[in-house]
């Protein structure tokens, strides 16, 4: 299991980044690489990613879902699971997302398995954590 913790700012209310971020549609184009297949509720969606680790280039499908969400405390808690296509492996993840004025902070607790989890736990932190940074930094823009 990798966890990490980045900060991030975001120019918009509280209340328009609270709906940006349960907006899937929005967020997950925000992961480099990733891309939404189909909504499957209004807080699922079925995605992809495509990760570059070292010299290995790996796709991941499945699910990105809300699993809590408390307006009150702008905190939201999302579930993301998949498969390594072709292979063996998975990547799930739970995120959580606390927003506070001009920003907030995102959790990850992800575990990985397969070929990505044979490269090492440096090499998946370093990539995991190189893919949330980019991510926050995205942020500001939806």
């Amino acid at each position: 299991m990798v966890e990490l913790d980045h900060p991030f700012t975001m120019p918009k209310s509280i209340d328009e980044s609270w709906d940006a971020i349960l907006d899937l549609e929005r967020l997950v184009p925000c992961v480099e690489g990733g891309s939404v297949l189909e909504k499957t509720s209004p807080e699922s969606v079925k995605a992809q990613i495509k990760v570059k680790m070292g010299a290995m280039s790996m796709k991941f499908t499945g699910t990105v879902s809300v699993i809590e969400q408390d307006a009150e405390n702008h905190r939201a808690v999302m579930q993301v699971k998949s498969r390594e296509a072709g292979g063996q492996g998975y990547a799930n993840a739970d995120v959580v997302f606390t927003l506070a004025e001009d920003g907030g902070n995102v959790h990850t607790a992800a575990q990985i398995s397969g070929k990505a989890a044979s490269m090492g736990e440096g090499v998946v932190t370093t990539v995991l954590d190189a893919l949330i940074k980019d991510f926050t930094q995205k942020l500001a823009t939806i």
